[in-house]
């Protein structure tokens, strides 16, 4: 399939295709391995969380722009 075939899908069928990828690769036996600096943000995420640093706004405000 190319990407000019995708285009000419429904919205509908772009998204049941887009999950059956996610599917497939959800389900492979070969992961790929997280980079080292993905860990050392979620550590800094969760040190702020743990010190009260951490700022949470509501998905309501996230999309108003408000932070």
């Amino acid at each position: 399939m190319i990407t000019a075939e995708i285009k000419e899908m429904s919205i509908r069928d772009r998204i049941v295709l887009m999950e059956e990828i996610w599917d497939t690769l959800r389900h492979d036996q070969n992961e790929i391995a997280s980079p080292d600096w993905h860990s050392d943000i979620l550590a800094e995420r969760l040190k702020k969380i743990e010190t009260g640093e951490a700022k949470f706004v509501s998905i309501d405000d996230l999309k108003a722009g408000r932070r």
